[in-house]
């Protein structure tokens, strides 16, 4: 069967695999509507402040001049790329690990295993806070990727481990060794498309342990405010260079100004 015939087959007798599909391409489309955004996510009073929902702007508008359905677009696109970009990151590390573990053996997969037990037992959450504190002038968005990746790989390195054992036993990985193949060739071109589903997999679950992790620090104000995200949509410092180069800019002020000068 091809590919479009397993997914049409998938969609139409499997309900809960059509949800998710549908949720799945709702999120994608609106991180890519981000790319057409007419207004930047650090402008401010572009529009007018605390406007109802409408056909015009569809989510309402923010108390300080923000259309909240770009705004949300934004931070659709930055969660979804941070989530990416740690469950890459952290495949990268749990896939050095595992392989070179599991097929190389002895001294190698005792020092790398310790070090992978360490990464287990430490307590996630308390880290990154403790971190944020030390690092918090230097915070950005990238910094934080790459600390979760660094975090979030130790698991993942155990059971791709646990399958390297399997297959060092395996009659083609003798034969590969008697053509006098290198263990790193062996790695790469023999034992990596057997890891490569488990890679898969284990690559969504990172993606949603990094966006939930993500989220949970930026509720808490623990990430930088400058780069919006689905915890801090609503919480993005605005730009205050050239406020008052746009008209609504001027008409605000100039509101501002006529009920200062009513009120004296």
């Amino acid at each position: 069967m091809t590919f479009l015939a397993v997914l049409r087959d998938l969609l139409r007798y499997n309900p809960q695999f059509a949800v998710g599909a549908v949720l799945a391409v709702v999120v994608v489309v609106m991180a890519a509507l981000s790319a057409v955004s007419p207004y930047s996510p650090l402008d401010t009073y572009v529009v007018f402040p605390d406007m109802p929902p409408s056909w015009e702007h569809p989510f309402g508008t923010t108390s300080r001049g923000q259309d909240t359905f770009w705004i949300l677009t934004f931070a659709m696109r930055n969660t979804l790329l941070f989530g990416l970009a740690v469950a890459i990151l952290s495949r990268i590390f749990s896939l050095a690990v595992g392989l070179a573990a599991g097929y190389l053996g002895g001294w190698v997969d005792r020092v790398l295993m310790s070090i992978n037990d360490t990464f287990i037992v430490i307590p996630l959450f308390p880290l990154l806070v403790l971190f944020y504190f030390v690092m918090r002038d230097y915070m950005s968005w990238g910094l934080l990727a790459l600390v979760m990746a660094s975090l979030g790989w130790a698991y993942d390195a155990r059971l791709i481990r646990s399958l390297m054992m399997s297959l060092k036993t395996r009659e083609f990985t003798r034969t590969a060794v008697f053509s006098g193949m290198s263990a790193t060739e062996i790695m790469l071109k023999e034992h990596l498309p057997f890891v490569l589903p488990i890679v898969f997999s284990t690559t969504l679950n990172n993606i949603n342990w990094s966006i939930g992790l993500e989220v949970t620090l930026s509720v808490l104000g623990f990430t930088n405010l400058d780069t919006p995200t689905v915890g801090v949509s609503r919480s993005v410092k605005p730009r205050t260079d050239s406020v008052t180069s746009r008209p609504i800019d001027q008409l605000m002020l100039l509101s501002v100004d006529e009920k200062t000068m009513g009120s004296t």
